[in-house]
């Protein structure tokens, strides 16, 4: 346990310029106090004193602002800086070298049961607000951006950012993945059209009717434009009928009321 404190205090000082001395760390850095709470809840959690251990994390998350499951396994030498809004989760697995920061998750996508929290290799970096949710693995050296939601497995030394995340770098470049290529939004579209096609069809199957859209209906115009348009329009062909009538001398239409003649 002291051994593990001792990489923690020691990883803190080589990734946090601000940090001044171990003792310091010891002292006021949270990250370290929640990672020596977890120490010692994850050994009454294997103990099997499973509420105990429950109680303590919980002490913990009102002491540091991190929460860390009693079950998670957690190596030395981690870091989380600052820490603040950190949730880790049961089955999540942390290895030596690992860089948290504020608001970060390790979480799963669900009520699934097994695996279904991240496993993050060695000297990973999960910058301020990253999620990543499921039971995969991010590889060694690998970085996630801030506010970047990660839901499958992310290769060593890549660089993920994005909702949903997607890797931009491998190594320092740009890697030429098919996963660029593709906008997840078009994909939607093109999957609702396909079925709107396809009900369509079974609807005129079933009621010999053609359903066809007027140019209105596709591309309506706004109110205002409609206003302006209708304002714009010349007298219709009938009242240029009635004006041209009255002018001339010729009778009115039957059925109609004669006209007044203006003075």
């Amino acid at each position: 346990m002291f051994k593990r404190l001792r990489a923690d205090i020691a990883a803190a000082k080589r990734n946090d310029p601000a940090a001044r001395n171990k003792f310091e760390i010891w002292l006021t850095y949270s990250g370290v106090h929640a990672l020596s709470w977890h120490r010692f809840a994850n050994r009454l959690y294997r103990m099997h004193l499973k509420l105990l251990a429950r109680m303590v994390s919980q002490l913990a998350k009102f002491l540091t602002g991190i929460e860390i499951h009693p079950a998670a396994k957690i190596e030395g030498g981690v870091f989380i800086d600052h820490g603040m809004g950190v949730v880790i989760g049961e089955t999540a697995e942390v290895k030596s070298g690992v860089v948290i920061y504020q608001g970060v998750t390790l979480g799963g996508t669900g009520k699934e049961k097994g695996k279904r929290h991240p496993t993050i290799e060695k000297d990973v970096v999960i910058s301020s607000g990253a999620k990543v949710l499921g039971g995969f693995t991010v590889g060694e050296g690998a970085k996630i951006g801030a506010g970047a939601v990660v839901l499958k497995e992310v290769p060593p030394h890549a660089t993920v950012v994005g909702v949903p995340g997607r890797v931009v770098r491998i190594k320092g470049e740009k890697p030429d993945l098919q996963q660029e290529k593709l906008d997840p939004n078009a994909e939607e579209i093109r999957a609702l059209k396909c079925r709107v096609h396809k009900l369509e069809a079974a609807l005129e199957e079933l009621t010999g009717k053609k359903f066809e859209c007027s140019k209105e209906e596709l591309y309506p115009v706004p109110a205002d434009e409609f206003a302006a348009e209708k304002a714009a329009e010349p007298a219709n062909a009938e009242g240029v009928q009635r004006f041209d009538n009255a002018e001339s001398g010729e009778p009115e239409p039957a059925g109609e009321p004669p006209r007044a003649k203006a003075e």
